[in-house]
C-alpha cells in the first residue's frame, strides 16, 4: 500500500503498521485512544527509509497497515475460514453463515461493511456502542481453533482494500442498533459446539449392577427433545448442523439450537423454564418441564413410567427376536448426513420460496422439495433427453412416495408447490368442455344445417395432471396430451397395492414400462385396450409408513416394482399455529415464474412431420462425464460387496437410471432461471453433483423406512400370534421379545394410546 492511500485511512481509523513479519513494527496500546498523527505514522510507516535488509535483499519495511479496534467504537466479526479442510468446505460455511445473518438483519446489506481477507476469510465491520474486548464466539466440532472470533477493544485487523465485498466500504462504516449487534452475535453463536454433559439424577441408595440401564438414559436414548419442547419453540432455520429455534412470542430472532448430532438443546436465551447457556437433554428438558428441574423427581417418575431397566426381566438370547432400531440403523449402514433433503439443487429463488413456505405455513421442506421434482418433470416431459451413452437415453419420469402418518400435512406441503400447475391444468380442462359442448351442438346438425355455420373442429384435451383416473382413461388421456401426465394421489396405497405380481388383470407390466419409457400396451378383456408410444407419467402421493410396509414384500421387491419409488420419510411433526405470514408478491411471484416455465417448456416441444415429439437430446460435458463414471463405479462396487445390505443392492441399480434423470430435470430448470433455454448447454459437472447428492438423500431415506418396516413387521408378527389375547397380554409378548421397543408404534398398531401401553407395563413388569 502506498504511504498517500494509507494516510487515507487514518482520516477514519486508528491505525497500526505492520511488518513482514505480520506483527507491528511499534507499540501501538496507547493508540486504542489517541491516533497517531500524520507525521508519526508517516515516520512508522517509511522506518527505515521504508526498507529492510533480509538475506541481502532489500524489502519493505512496512508490508500492511492494522486498524485498531475498539477506537471510536469499531468492532469486527472475524471469521477464520482456513479451519476448515477444503475449499467447498468454507464456501458452505459462508454461503449460510451470511444468508443466516441477511434472513434475521434488516437491510443487513446496507448496515455492515465485510471485506474477505488473505487467509480466505472474511471481516465484518461495524461501531457499536457496546463494543467490547476481544472474544472466541464460535468453534465447531472437532476443530481446536475458532471459526468466529471479535476483534474489539484491544485488537486489531489488517486492512485489505483491494478485497471489498459489501455495498459499504471501509469509509462508510457506521453505527449499528444494539438490536442487530445482538442479533449478529447470536447467528455467530450458533455455530458454537458445547460439549455434551449429561445430566444424571442425584445418586440414590440402589446400586445397579452389569448393564443395567438408568431411567433418565433410557428415555434420552428413546425421546426426541421435540417430544418435550415442540409445544414451546417453532424451528426457524433448518441448517447443515442444527435448527435455529425460536420461543413462542419471543422479540429476538431466534432464542437457541437444537443439534442435529445430539439431539440436545442450547439456549442462549434466559426467558425461558429452561436452562440458558447450557447443553439440554431431552431428560433435562423434561426434568425442568415437569418437576421444577429435580432430576430426582424426574428419574423417579419415568421409571415409574416404564424407563430404565432396574427391574427388567431377564429375557433368553434366543426369546429376543424383535431387533431394536439401533441394530437396524448399523446393520444398514445409514448416512445419516443425507437425510436432509438437498434444497441446494434448485436455483436460489425456488430455495426462499420453500424456505418462506416452511416459515410461515409450517409446510414441510422434503415434501415441499420432492413435490418441486415432480413440477420439472412434468413440465419437461419428452420434450428432452439424456444421452448417457450411444445406446443408453434416459428421459426424466419421477415416482416420488411421500411417507408420513396421517395428518402431518403431506397434501397442504405439495400444494403450495403445484398450485400454479394445477391452475394452468384447470384452465384446459374448461376450455376443452366448453370446446366440447360447442362441438356436440355442430355435430348434431344435419348436414345441410352445416353448410350455412362456421364448422367446428372436435377438441383435443390437453389435461397434463390426473388424480383418481382408471388405467383406461389415463392412456386415453396420454395419446392426446403426449408430453407428459402427471399422476398425483393424495394416498398411492390403492396404485400400489394394484401392482401385485401376476394377479389377474394386474397393471404392473404396464407401469414398469412407462418408467422405463418404453412403448406401453395396456390389454383389457372387457374394456377397451390402449398404447403409448413414449409413455411419460410421473408419480406423486403420499401413503402413511405402516401402510407401506404391508407393501415391502419380497414379491414386490422382486419384480423390481418398489425399487424405482423415490421415498421421501422425513421426522415430521405437526406444527403450533404461527402467526407469520407469507408476502403476497413472494406467492404472484412463485406462481409466475412456473408458469413462465411450463409455457417455456411447450414452447420448446419439436415435432416431427407425422406430429410425432422430437426430444432434444443433451450430453454430459467433459467434467459432468468424470463425475457420473465416479458415480457409477461406486455404485457398482457397493453392488459387488458382499458386506453391503441386500435390499440396498436391488435399489442401486435403478439409481444409475435416477441419477441421470435428476442432473437433466435440475440442469434445465437452471437454464431457465439463468435464461439459457435458447440455447441448450452440455450437462454441468455442477448439475451432475446435485443429482449425486439427491440420489444419496433418497438411498437414505429408503434405508430409514425399510429400517421402519422391519421394526413394524416385528412387532406385527408378535401381535399376530398372539391375536386372540388381550391388548395387554400383546403387550407383554412383545416386551418379551425386547424390552426396548418403540412404545409409540406399538401403541399405534394396537389402536390404543401410549398411556395404555405404559400402564401395562406398569402393571407386570
Amino acid at each position: 500500500m502506498e504511504l498517500n492511500q494509507a494516510l487515507k485511512y487514518l482520516e477514519h481509523f486508528s491505525l497500526l503498521t505492520v511488518g513482514e513479519n505480520k506483527v507491528p513494527n511499534f507499540s501501538w496500546k496507547k493508540n486504542e485512544t489517541e491516533k497517531l498523527t500524520p507525521q508519526e505514522f508517516t515516520r512508522r510507516f517509511n522506518y527505515n527509509g521504508g526498507y529492510i535488509k533480509k538475506n541481502g535483499d532489500e524489502m519493505p519495511a512496512t508490508t500492511a497497515i492494522g486498524i485498531i479496534t475498539g477506537y471510536d467504537f469499531l468492532e469486527v466479526i472475524d471469521v477464520d475460514l482456513k479451519v476448515l479442510s477444503t475449499a467447498a468446505e468454507q464456501r458452505d460455511f459462508w454461503d449460510e453463515f451470511i444468508t443466516l445473518l441477511k434472513d434475521n438483519i434488516y437491510d443487513f446489506e446496507k448496515k455492515f461493511a465485510i471485506y474477505k481477507t488473505k487467509s480466505e476469510g472474511y471481516h465484518i465491520l461495524y461501531k457499536s456502542k457496546r463494543v467490547e474486548g476481544n472474544q472466541k464466539v464460535a468453534t465447531l466440532k472437532n476443530h481446536k481453533g475458532a471459526i468466529i472470533e471479535t476483534r474489539g477493544t484491544g485488537g486489531y485487523v489488517f486492512v485489505y482494500p483491494d478485497n471489498q465485498v459489501s455495498e459499504k466500504s471501509y469509509f462508510e462504516i457506521d453505527f449499528i442498533s444494539d438490536k442487530d449487534r445482538e442479533i449478529l452475535f447470536e447467528c455467530s453463536r450458533f455455530y458454537n459446539y458445547e460439549q455434551e454433559i449429561i445430566p444424571e439424577p442425584k445418586k440414590s441408595r440402589k446400586k445397579y449392577t452389569g448393564n443395567e440401564k438408568p431411567s433418565w438414559e433410557d428415555y434420552n436414548e428413546k425421546t426426541d427433545i421435540w417430544d418435550v419442547i415442540g409445544g414451546d419453540f417453532t424451528v426457524v432455520r433448518n441448517l447443515q448442523r442444527q435448527y435455529l429455534i425460536k420461543r413462542h412470542g419471543a422479540t429476538s430472532a431466534h432464542s437457541g439450537y437444537v443439534y442435529k448430532d445430539s439431539g440436545c438443546m442450547f439456549l442462549f436465551s434466559t426467558g425461558t423454564i429452561y436452562p440458558a447457556e447450557k447443553l439440554i437433554t431431552p431428560f433435562a428438558a423434561y426434568a425442568h418441564k415437569y418437576h421444577n428441574g429435580d432430576m430426582s423427581a424426574a428419574a423417579s417418575k419415568l421409571y415409574h413410567e416404564g424407563y430404565g431397566d432396574r427391574l427388567k426381566k431377564v429375557v433368553d438370547d434366543q426369546e429376543k427376536r424383535i431387533r431394536t432400531k439401533k441394530d437396524l440403523i448399523e446393520e444398514h449402514k445409514i448416512n445419516q448426513s443425507a437425510l436432509d433433503f438437498p434444497l441446494e439443487i434448485f436455483p436460489e429463488p425456488i430455495q426462499n420460496y420453500i424456505l418462506e413456505c416452511h416459515d410461515t405455513l409450517n409446510s414441510n421442506i422434503d415434501y415441499m422439495g420432492c413435490a418441486m421434482l415432480w413440477l420439472i418433470s412434468v413440465c419437461v416431459g419428452n420434450s428432452m433427453e439424456l444421452q448417457v451413452k450411444t445406446a443408453w437415453v434416459e428421459r426424466g419420469s419421477l415416482w416420488l412416495c411421500l411417507v408420513g402418518k396421517a395428518g402431518i400435512g403431506k397434501t397442504p406441503s405439495v400444494k403450495n408447490m403445484t398450485f400454479p400447475l394445477t391452475k394452468i391444468n384447470g384452465r384446459q380442462v374448461k376450455r376443452y368442455y366448453k370446446e366440447l359442448e360447442k362441438w356436440e351442438e355442430y355435430n348434431s346438425l344435419s348436414k345441410k344445417e352445416r353448410e350455412d355455420v362456421v364448422e367446428v373442429r372436435k377438441p383435443v384435451k390437453e389435461q397434463f395432471i390426473a388424480n383418481d383416473i382408471t388405467l383406461e382413461a389415463l392412456v386415453e388421456l396420454h395419446q392426446e396430451s403426449d408430453n407428459a401426465v402427471g399422476v398425483f394421489k393424495d394416498e398411492l396405497a390403492g396404485w400400489i397395492k394394484d401392482m401385485n405380481k401376476y394377479r389377474e388383470g394386474s397393471d404392473l407390466e404396464f407401469w414398469l414400462s412407462t418408467w422405463s419409457g418404453e412403448a406401453a400396451i395396456m390389454n383389457r378383456k372387457t374394456a377397451k385396450s390402449g398404447f403409448v408410444d413414449v409413455p411419460f407419467i410421473p408419480v406423486l402421493g403420499g401413503i402413511q409408513p405402516s401402510i407401506f410396509s404391508q407393501f415391502s414384500t419380497q414379491e414386490n421387491k422382486e419384480n423390481g416394482f418398489t425399487d424405482r419409488l423415490l421415498l421421501c420419510y422425513p421426522d415430521a411433526k405437526v406444527e403450533n399455529y404461527n402467526e407469520r405470514e407469507m408476502d403476497e408478491d413472494i406467492i404472484h411471484w412463485y406462481k409466475e415464474r412456473i408458469t413462465a416455465f411450463h409455457s417455456k417448456m411447450k414452447q420448446n416441444v419439436i415435432r416431427d412431420d407425422e406430429g410425432q415429439i422430437q426430444p432434444q437430446r443433451l450430453t454430459f460435458s467433459e467434467e459432468a462425464k468424470e463425475v457420473w463414471v465416479n458415480a457409477f463405479n461406486t455404485i457398482t462396487a457397493q453392488e459387488n460387496d458382499d458386506e453391503q445390505n441386500e435390499y440396498l443392492k436391488s435399489m442401486y441399480p435403478k439409481q444409475k437410471s435416477y441419477i441421470p434423470r435428476f442432473a437433466l430435470l435440475i440442469h434445465i430448470f437452471d437454464l431457465f432461471f439463468e435464461n439459457n433455454l435458447s440455447e441448450i448447454r452440455p450437462i454441468s459437472e455442477q448439475s451432475m453433483k446435485k443429482a449425486i447428492r439427491l440420489s444419496d438423500y433418497f438411498v437414505a431415506n429408503a434405508q430409514k423406512i425399510k429400517i421402519n418396516s422391519t421394526e413394524i413387521g416385528d412387532y406385527k408378527k408378535v401381535i399376530d400370534e398372539n391375536a386372540k389375547k388381550s391388548i395387554k397380554e400383546q403387550v407383554l409378548a412383545i416386551y418379551k421379545a425386547n424390552s426396548d421397543f418403540n412404545r409409540t408404534e406399538v401403541a399405534n398398531l394396537l389402536g390404543v394410546s401410549r398411556m395404555t401401553v405404559m400402564r401395562h407395563l406398569k402393571d407386570e413388569v
